[in-house]
């Protein structure tokens, strides 16, 4: 069942409800432990977002390379599903569990059974909460990627040149996501005090009046549907009379559904279109900012994240020394997990083709551009 990252990714986009029951029991690679390669976990939490589909493919892909037996796993983003498989790789006798957690606060007990069983634990992306039995952790800087928007947004309206007011909406990630406060939190660093000064103008009062009300604005599971569904009801209850100017949406899901509301608002595409943020560069993103329809998009290149997470795995199988390049900012509540960071890439219509098609991410046919 297992496609090319590119065919996953587009086919996601439009057929995403239809691959999600199925890859939700989907196993790539066998999961028995009984072979000589040794067997890795690998735990995606949705085929419904483009992005994991490329991690998934990229993960095993490196991993097979490497010698190992690899298991893929998605589980339609039910935490209760992602849990049975974590717990079948483990009585599978695993190596390593890579995981990209549904809600990383719920792992306790099964990364338990694992620790008994000295089963290695790479979180992958988003950090597991409130449990001593995660080894290492490989992501991007995430508060970077909001830093990133906030910084786009206020470069965007001239906002350090005094210029404003402007009325702008805000939403955050699935409140379930840990990733989601740190994106939030560099945006809200940025934005804060333009807020505060009047320059930017939340006209629905949704804005959060503190860093920690951020799960107030959150999108549940990350949906284009629920945040189509909240920028309509925005629109239809605070700009009957006025038009909103910005909208930060912290990745690309998101923002696939506000850009809909606002094309179905009479919003037209092109330089009155209000300035619009996302993450990861997906494909329909991507071609809705070449068709002004979305600003810009924090580019993570998965393969460099998939790439270096087999890295690490191969390091905990080994014994060896675990590449990390940051100790100290990543506490899951129980400790400090060793973290390897890679750097986000902002990219707007005059880089597309310099930066994610030159590097192979997508191809210009992909991106209507041939």
């Amino acid at each position: 069942m297992s496609l090319s990252w590119k065919k996953a990714a587009a086919y996601a986009v439009g057929f995403g409800l239809v691959l999600a029951p199925l890859a939700a029991c989907s196993s790539s690679g066998g999961t028995g432990g009984s072979g000589s390669k040794p067997l890795i976990g690998v735990f995606m939490p949705t085929t419904q977002l483009p992005r994991w589909n490329r991690d998934g493919d990229e993960l095993k892909k490196n991993l097979e390379a490497d010698g190992y037996q690899v298991s893929l796993q998605y589980a339609d983003n039910k935490n209760e599903t992602q849990i049975s498989q974590i717990e079948t790789a483990i009585n599978d006798n695993a190596k390593v569990l890579v995981i990209a957690s549904i809600d990383g606060t719920t792992l306790g007990p099964t990364l338990q059974k694992a620790a008994d069983k000295k089963i290695k634990v790479l979180a992958y992306d988003r950090l597991i909460l409130n449990t001593p039995n995660v080894d290492n952790y490989a992501t991007f800087d995430n508060e970077k990627v909001g830093t990133l928007q906030g910084q786009f947004i206020e470069t965007a309206l001239g906002l350090k040149d005094g210029k404003g007011p402007y009325n702008f909406e805000a939403f955050a990630g699935s409140p379930d996501d840990n990733n989601a406060r740190f994106f939030f939190k560099g945006a809200y660093d940025v934005l804060k005090p333009y807020v505060d000064s009047g320059k930017l103008v939340s006209v629905s009062g949704k804005w959060p009046k503190t860093l920690d009300d951020w799960k107030s604005i959150g999108i549940l599971g990350w949906g284009s549907d629920k945040a189509q569904a909240e920028m309509e009801n925005r629109l239809n209850s605070f700009y009957t009379d006025k038009k909103v100017q910005v909208v930060l949406s912290p990745n690309d899901s998101l923002a696939l559904g506000i850009s809909k509301a606002l094309q179905n608002a009479n919003y037209a595409g092109g330089a009155t279109f209000p300035v619009l943020t996302g993450q990861d560069a997906d494909q329909a993103n991507t071609v809705n900012i070449l068709n002004g329809l979305q600003s810009m998009t924090v580019w993570k290149d998965t393969r460099e994240l998939a790439k270096q997470a087999s890295k690490m795995v191969k390091q905990m199988v080994d014994g060896t020394t675990v590449d990390v390049n940051n100790t100290t900012d990543y506490n899951n509540g129980n400790k400090n997990v060793p973290s390897y960071l890679l750097t986000p890439v902002v990219v707007t219509k005059d880089n597309v083709e310099s930066v994610l098609v030159q590097s192979g991410f997508w191809t210009k046919k992909d991106l209507g551009l041939s």
